[in-house]
């Protein structure tokens, strides 16, 4: 099976040696998404919920140039620097992700790459 690596100026450059999503067959796997606006490359914000709005958008851009949709995703992997943001992360993944429901994980860390107070992957199949 050949992999196919997804790229989209759409969504920030990855910031280290991986790429923005591998496709594997029908199988998507959406590298971690922090909130770096991808026309700068610079962090949307100070406030949780701007950084969580942009992370939701990259994760679409990038599904998106793999040819996805939202409706695609069986899994995301949420994670964010202080629990106590989880219920306006519940809220604004519940609005981006409508009645699709993927299975999910949200843990708290200690720290996220560029300070970021959140970073999302997901997982979507494309038959």
């Amino acid at each position: 099976m050949a992999l196919k690596f997804v790229q989209t100026e759409k969504a920030p450059a990855a910031i280290g040696p991986y790429s923005q999503a591998v496709q594997a067959g029908p199988w998507v796997y959406v590298s971690g998404q922090i909130p770096l606006v991808p026309e700068t490359g610079e962090m949307a914000g100070d406030d949780f919920e701007t950084q969580a709005r942009q992370v939701l958008a990259n994760v679409k851009a990038v599904l998106e140039a793999a040819g996805c949709g939202l409706s695609d995703v069986v899994a995301a992997d949420v994670f964010l620097t202080d629990l106590k943001n989880f219920q306006v992360f519940n809220q604004l993944y519940a609005d981006f992700f409508g009645d699709h429901k993927p299975a999910r994980a949200v843990v708290e860390v200690s720290a996220l790459p560029r300070g970021a107070q959140l970073e999302m992957k997901c997982t979507a199949f494309r038959p």
